[in-house]
């Protein structure tokens, strides 16, 4: 069972299959997250839900998801990733149709239910495997970097063209717009970018091959050997305790618009703007810790990155932070966003540092995401809860201790896991 690529097939990929593995990478969840993470507000009142409401909506996506991760892990192991990759991208971009409709709560929360399958189930896992076969034995880093980076950067992009085009489609004064106004603007934003999802599937099925032959990354059936050898492995174990503490890091990010809102007093477009501003943080983070992990210590980096995100979190926690202090906002901002990236960039780069055989990655992507992603379910209720149950600025202080606590846990899984693999 192969565990590594070899190096004078590592140059084969064309420049563009990284290109088309970042586009997809985001672009799938472009519906789902990013658009309710930089129109949080909007999100809220088009739809007539609250933040409670809404989080019940992200943990229907991850009970799905959490099966998709057991089922799906061992499909990527067994077919080409580009092809499950495309037909993910096709089946996301429908739902589009339903979100623009502004279905009832409860047929939201069935549609976050479809999408936990078609972005988990058929992307998922093979998004990641096809990164590491990118990295080869060398360049691990500087694969999920970019991916995470470049992801980032998709993301930030889809955010500020979503903000243009709301921005082009309401008449007058944003903070005097009619809900109906605001209503038909953003059904604008969904369509353009349910169309975009669409066409990068298309090139993801035609053009996203690497040099690789598929059959040495393929296994025609998945045992409950290999899956029992996958489960042995110590590094298995603590990428799901760091994957977890360092998602709800990534989730709780979600809030930083309606902080601007709440607690900075700023307006709708201005609060879509900072949740913007922040993706496009995510990018220059993930290339950067990439290039610097693979000429050092990848779990050393991975295991600062917590740190750095207990730091920014305390300082939100504090209570310091008010509409005059904006400098300050803005720095506190940059210091959670890095730490949370940072970590978001390295944790699968450990995979192969950690000894997972490269044949095997889907399956223990599978196995490592059923309690990594588990946030995906409870974060967004406990932090809506949180807001609901205190309005304004306590509401925000207790979501940031939420993630100072996380952030702690993760710093020491991540310390362990460099101690024994630093090697």
């Amino acid at each position: 069972m192969p565990d590594h690529i070899d190096p004078k097939k590592e140059t084969r990929a064309p420049w563009y299959y990284l290109l088309l593995l970042i586009l997809a990478g985001e672009a799938v969840f472009i519906l789902p997250f990013v658009l309710p993470r930089v129109f949080r507000p909007t999100v809220l009142d088009v739809f007539g839900v609250d933040n409670t409401e809404l989080g019940l909506c992200f943990s229907v996506y991850g009970i799905v998801a959490l099966v998709s991760y057991l089922f799906g892990g061992p499909l990527a192991d067994k077919y080409p990733p580009r092809k499950l990759m495309a037909v993910a991208l096709w089946m996301t971009a429908l739902g589009g149709l339903l979100f623009a409709a502004y279905p009832t709560f409860g047929t939201l929360q069935v549609l976050y239910g479809y999408w936990g399958f078609t972005t988990i189930f058929l992307f998922w896992a093979p998004m990641i495997k096809a990164t590491r076969v990118w990295g080869g034995d060398t360049s691990q880093g500087k694969a999920f970097g970019f991916l995470d980076g470049g992801r980032g950067l998709t993301g930030a992009l889809f955010g500020l063209l979503g903000v243009l085009i709301f921005s082009l489609f309401i008449a007058g004064q944003i903070h005097t717009a009619e809900l109906f106004e605001r209503k038909e603007a953003f059904t604008y934003v969904i369509y353009v970018s349910a169309t975009i999802i669409s066409i990068i599937g298309v090139l993801v099925w035609f053009f996203m091959k690497s040099g690789v032959k598929e059959q040495e990354i393929l296994l025609p059936k998945i045992s409950k050997e290999e899956i029992a050898q996958v489960l042995k492995l110590p590094s298995v174990w603590l990428l799901m305790v760091i994957i977890l503490c360092a998602y709800v890091g990534y989730k709780i990010t979600d809030v930083f618009s309606l902080y601007a809102k709440e607690v900075m007093l700023y307006d709708e477009v201005q609060s879509a703007q900072v949740g913007t501003v922040l993706l496009f943080i995510r990018p220059v983070v993930g290339v950067l810790v990439g290039i610097i992990a693979d000429r050092s210590k990848i779990t050393f980096w991975l295991m600062a990155s917590f740190f750095m995100a207990i730091i920014g979190s305390l300082l939100f926690a504090s209570g310091i932070i008010a509409p005059n202090t904006w400098l300050l906002f803005f720095l506190s901002v940059m210091i959670v966003a890095t730490g949370i990236y940072a970590a978001r960039a390295l944790y699968f780069a450990v995979m192969r540092q950690g000894r997972i055989p490269l044949a095997l990655t889907g399956t223990a992507v599978g196995l490592i995401s059923i309690i990594g992603y588990t946030p995906d379910i409870f974060a967004g209720p406990a932090y809506g809860y949180l807001l609901d149950a205190n309005p304004g600025e306590v509401g925000h202080q207790h979501v940031f201790v939420m993630l100072a606590v996380f952030s702690f846990v993760g710093g020491v899984s991540a310390m362990v896991y460099h101690r024994m693999y630093k090697n």
